[in-house]
């Protein structure tokens, strides 16, 4: 039986340690040849002492497949540029991008600094957004030649991203701004054959097992919830030929459970049909808070 992603040449952003590298090592295991990118940064970005994207692809070739390492800044044009001509010049082609790299500098709101909200925004959204459109640009470039793709992105949100987290203030908002930027990117490149995709997941990672250490320790035994691999299967799916006519779409996955997120749709409404007073705006907005869903906890409140 042949493997889902056997031949496709996939490029995974972050993939050193965590959830990139589980993801990176399921592709590799689905036949996939696998660009590993890493920075070797600490938990909150600073330079670490080694480069982890080594030792993931060692993992894969040590398992029988193929891949390579890419050290770049991704959240730079340079490095985001040379990360797509590493897949084009060593495998002659790209069809998946998993953009994953990512930091915490976790502050409450009157304590968090410019930089450390300039950092975190930098990493996790122009992080994905320069990948994408460098590989967008190339997969433009293909059908332009008369070579329709079968391409593929998964972007990585939260559900820091979806319903806020205490103390995660530039997180959150990088990790929302990365679904606004899935939906338009999804609707903008389906002329060009690309599905773009992203998850919202929830596993043991260095980021997490620090900020929700008590619900992210493994089970002495039994299934771990937590481990990142359980995350990975989606991932595959998505980054495979297999997912065609899915796009657009935020999935929430943790454990063994996967779930189709629905953002924001109209509630209650009302209509006056010409302007409110102050005071009729209020107490119509009160009305109308009365029918509708309470909104979700924001984590940590």
């Amino acid at each position: 039986m042949s493997r889902m992603c056997e031949g496709r040449v996939v490029v995974v952003t972050g993939a050193g340690r965590g959830l990139g590298r589980a993801h990176a090592l399921a592709f590799a295991a689905e036949g996939a040849k696998v660009v590993v990118n890493d920075l070797g940064v600490g938990l909150d970005g600073t330079p670490g002492p080694d480069g982890p994207s080594l030792h993931v692809v060692e993992e894969i070739r040590a398992a029988g497949g193929e891949a390579i390492a890419h050290g770049g800044d991704v959240a730079t044009s340079a490095g985001a540029a040379s990360l797509v001509a590493a897949a084009l010049d060593t495998y002659g082609r790209l069809d998946t991008l998993v953009n994953n790299a990512g930091f915490l500098r976790d502050r409450m709101l009157v304590n968090l600094d410019e930089d450390d909200w300039d950092a975190v925004v930098r990493v996790h959204l122009k992080g994905h957004f320069l990948p994408l459109k460098h590989a967008a640009a190339h997969w433009r470039t293909e059908v332009k030649a008369g070579r329709t793709p079968a391409a593929r992105i998964v972007n990585t949100s939260s559900g820091a991203g979806l319903l806020g987290s205490v103390g995660q203030l530039n997180y959150s908002a990088a990790k929302a701004g990365i679904v606004g930027l899935t939906l338009v990117a999804a609707a903008e490149l389906a002329r060009y054959g690309v599905q773009v995709n992203a998850i919202a997941p929830a596993a043991r990672t260095r980021m997490t097992e620090r900020t929700f250490a008590d619900t992210m320790t493994a089970p002495d035994s039994g299934f771990d919830a937590m481990a990142p691999e359980n995350v990975s299967p989606l991932v595959v799916w998505l980054g495979a030929e297999q997912s065609a006519g899915v796009t657009g779409r935020v999935f929430e996955t943790e454990g063994g459970r996967i779930t189709v997120m629905e953002g924001w749709r109209p509630g209650p409404t009302a209509d006056k049909e010409a302007r409110w007073t102050p005071e009729e705006a209020g107490e119509t907005a009160l009305k109308l808070l009365g029918e509708a869903e309470p909104p979700g906890a924001v984590y940590g409140a």
